[in-house]
Parts: C-alpha cells; sequence; structure tokens
C-alpha cells in the first residue's frame, strides 16, 4: 500500500502549496499553510473512515444527500415571492438548505443496503414468495459439509458470504499454524466448489458494520437487515442468534435429525473395528460416527458380521448402540425363528466348539 501513502502526501503538499500561493487568510504564508495542513489532515481522517464503510452506503449517502438538495433548491425556488430582505426568511431558507441535504445524507446511508445488486433486481421481479437468504459463517464453510447438502438441492434461496467472513477465512489462511492454514485453504477451497455448483446462487455482500467488532455479532446484524437465517455449526453463535431473535440452521442439528432410527430387535451389518472395554466385547462404528458395542464379538474383529440391537443409548455426546453378535453356525442348528435378544443368547457355547 505504498502508492497509497504516497498519494495523501502529494495531496497534502499540493493542498500546501495551493494555500501558499493563494494566501486566503490575510495572515501571511506560513499561517496558510498550517491551515491547509489542518483541512487536508481532516479530509484523510474522513477519507480513512469512509474507507470502512461499504460502498452501497456510501453512494446511498451521495444520493441521498444530492436529493435532499434539489428538493431544497426546489422549496427554495418556490419562495420567490417571499420577502428576502426579512432575516427570518433567509433563516428559513437556509435551514432548509442544510436539513434536507443532511435528511437525505442519513436516510441514504442508513438503507444504502438496498443500491446492492441482488435488491436492486429484486425490486423488478414479478410479485412471488420472498426471497430467502442463508448466510455462512466461518466455522461452516471450513466444515465442508454445507457444499454437500447445496449439491443435493436441499437448499433454497441465495447463499450470502459477507466480505468479513471472507477476510476472517483469509486470516486463518495466511496463518502461521500449519493446521489453521490448511483449514483456511480447505475452507477457500469449499466456496469455491459452492460457486461452480449449477441452480445455486451465491452472493458476496459487501455490508459491514464498522462499529460491531466481533464477526459473530455482525453476523446477526446483516441476518436482521437482509433479513435472512445464519448457517451456522458453532454452538454459541447458535445461542446467542436466538436469544436476539434470529433464525439459525445448525449443521450439525440437521446431521444428527438424519442419523438412522434403529430399533431393539432389528438386524444390522457392522464391520468390528477394535476390542471393547468389557470381556468379549467388540466395537463397531456406522458411517456417521455412531458407536456399536457388540456381546461376543471379540473374535470377530477386522469382520463384517450381522448383530441384532439390544438396546439404544442416547446421550449428550451422541448416540451409542448395543448388540449382540449372531453366530451363523448356531443359529443354523436353531431352525427357522424370529431373531430377538434371547435367540442370540446361546452363542456363548459355540466360542467352546
Amino acid at each position: 500500500m505504498a502508492w497509497f501513502a504516497l498519494a495523501r502526501v502529494v495531496f497534502v503538499a499540493v493542498v500546501a502549496y495551493a494555500a501558499a500561493a493563494l494566501q486566503p487568510l490575510p495572515f501571511g504564508w506560513a499561517v496558510n499553510v498550517a491551515f491547509a495542513l489542518g483541512l487536508s489532515s481532516l479530509v484523510i481522517l474522513l477519507e480513512s473512515q469512509l474507507a470502512q464503510i461499504a460502498v452501497s452506503r456510501v453512494l446511498g449517502a451521495l444520493i441521498g444527500c444530492a436529493i435532499g438538495l434539489g428538493i431544497a433548491r426546489t422549496i427554495g425556488a418556490g419562495l420567490f415571492w417571499a420577502d428576502l430582505g426579512d432575516r427570518r426568511v433567509e433563516f428559513l431558507h437556509s435551514f432548509v438548505l442544510i436539513g434536507l441535504p443532511y435528511l437525505g445524507l442519513v436516510l441514504g446511508a442508513t438503507h444504502g443496503e438496498w443500491l446492492e445488486p441482488a435488491r436492486l433486481t429484486s425490486l423488478f421481479r414479478a410479485v412471488g414468495p420472498e426471497r430467502r437468504y442463508k448466510i455462512l459463517d466461518t466455522s461452516v464453510i471450513i466444515d465442508g459439509r454445507v457444499a454437500d447438502v447445496c449439491e443435493t438441492g436441499f437448499v433454497d434461496g441465495a447463499l450470502v458470504i459477507p466480505q468479513f467472513v471472507l477476510k476472517e477465512l483469509q486470516l486463518v489462511a495466511d496463518s502461521s499454524d500449519s493446521l489453521k492454514r490448511n483449514r483456511g485453504r480447505r475452507g477457500l477451497d469449499i466456496l469455491q466448489k459452492i460457486q461452480k455448483m449449477s441452480g445455486v446462487e451465491v452472493i458476496i455482500s459487501d455490508v459491514d458494520f464498522p462499529e460491531v467488532r466481533e464477526v459473530d455479532l455482525k453476523l446477526i446484524e446483516l441476518a436482521r437487515t437482509l433479513p435472512g437465517k445464519i448457517v451456522t455449526n458453532d454452538f454459541n453463535l447458535n445461542k446467542v442468534a436466538q436469544l436476539r431473535g434470529v433464525e439459525v440452521l445448525n449443521v450439525n442439528e440437521l446431521a444428527n435429525s438424519l442419523k438412522p432410527v434403529v430399533l431393539p430387535g432389528e438386524i444390522m451389518k457392522v464391520f468390528i473395528l477394535k476390542e471393547g472395554k468389557e470381556y468379549n466385547q467388540g466395537v463397531a462404528y456406522l458411517d456417521d460416527g455412531t458407536m456399536v458395542v457388540v456381546d461376543n464379538a471379540r473374535k470377530m474383529i477386522s469382520k463384517t458380521i450381522d448383530i441384532v440391537v439390544t438396546s439404544v443409548l442416547q446421550t449428550t455426546a451422541g448416540k451409542m448402540i448395543f448388540g449382540r453378535y449372531i453366530d451363523a453356525t448356531l443359529a443354523s442348528h436353531a431352525g427357522p425363528q424370529p431373531v430377538s435378544v434371547r435367540a442370540a443368547a446361546p452363542a456363548a457355547p459355540a466360542a467352546q466348539s
């Protein structure tokens, strides 16, 4: 950004030279140069503050100020019959000339998000169902499962990625920690994958809230402004957003709701991965990570077997399934009968044969 600093130095020098040459104040060139330096510093301070505001809000402020100035000039022209020598009329004219541009400036900056392309195109569309916005946070982008959900077509509406989320993702990708760096780069790859999907609308939003420092609170304010729903897997953001009246789509809750329902007495096929904690137990895992503890399966490690479910335990950490190994040899001797927990119980003598 060296050229940016150079542009500021050139600007200050030009203003100081103009003040020294023209001398608008009758106090010598030194006072005029100091006055020019003060004015240029004020302009640079204003420029630095405007750089943190979204372009749509700046453009809205300029348009609103121009409209207010135009209305004020129209009102002033309409008062041609008034006595301009009257100080009350002169004050009223000055008040209107200052007040209306100020109102236009504030209102234009407040509602500047309507100048975004997505909002402008929505004004000319046929009246239909309200547009749905899904705002992605940094954690759910790095997680990556949202890309799979989008690919299946279950997500409707537009996906909104704010610039402050992209900035945070870039900081993670540029981290000196290799783990964080890999997570950040994975998030950027996931975004690129979503953008290439057909039928998925992705909007990069420039709306920012400079007065809010935390990214989570910025997401909540953006969801209020659009309005939209936040897509996340962050438990804390989920709770804070709900307390503030913002709807949240939690990917973890979606994954839990899609886990298969298993009832006692059902037969399922599992791969025994390792030995269990108790005697003669084996441990398996389903595709969604659910742990399956199987009795009488210690000798079947590294094999895929059929088991009968005996019970299901739901804990705060997740779901655990308990089952019993079905010995095929013993089941063939027993003849055709309904599979139950008691039918699988005589599996112990088979280990002695």
